[in-house]
């Protein structure tokens, strides 16, 4: 992932995007950021399930900055955010439709013969596992929690 990263930042040296250069410069300075968090703690240099966490939560903050500047009336800035969404999106795993992601939730509610709200860790823990970085985990939360009522 941080090879990806790399060869990205370069062909938008190359090709004079300015968008995607600042992003991907955004990127990997939230990574850098906390693998030295992790240093400081004794763990080692994130992984790319950790990379995938990190942009989800780019991303997560940019929808809600666009929100709140196309809520101001500042459209200007509001695409601006939407544009460094784009770029990020490009580094994450394919998202699973809204649809599927019930069905998965439903399959992993019986496969793992979860009868309760108490199971329902064991029920996240196996969607994580399975479809890391493709799906909302908040939104499949809340599916899960409904099928176990």
């Amino acid at each position: 992932m941080r090879e990806q990263l790399a060869n990205a930042l370069k062909d938008a040296l190359k090709a004079k995007d300015t968008r995607r250069l600042s992003t991907v410069r955004l990127i990997q300075a939230a990574i850098k950021d906390r693998d030295i968090a992790n240093r400081g703690v004794g763990k080692d240099p994130v992984g790319d399930e950790d990379i995938m966490q990190i942009l989800a939560k780019m991303v997560k903050q940019r929808e809600e900055s666009s929100r709140i500047y196309q809520e101001a009336g500042r459209q200007d800035l509001a695409d601006q955010e939407r544009e460094e969404i784009a770029v990020i999106n490009q580094f994450l795993p394919q998202q699973i439709a809204e649809d599927k992601v019930r069905e998965l939730c439903a399959s992993v509610v019986r496969e793992t013969g979860a009868h309760g709200l108490r199971d329902m860790g064991k029920c996240m823990n196996a969607l994580k596992e399975r479809y890391p970085g493709q799906m909302d985990f908040a939104k499949a939360s809340g599916m899960v929690k409904d099928l176990l009522k």
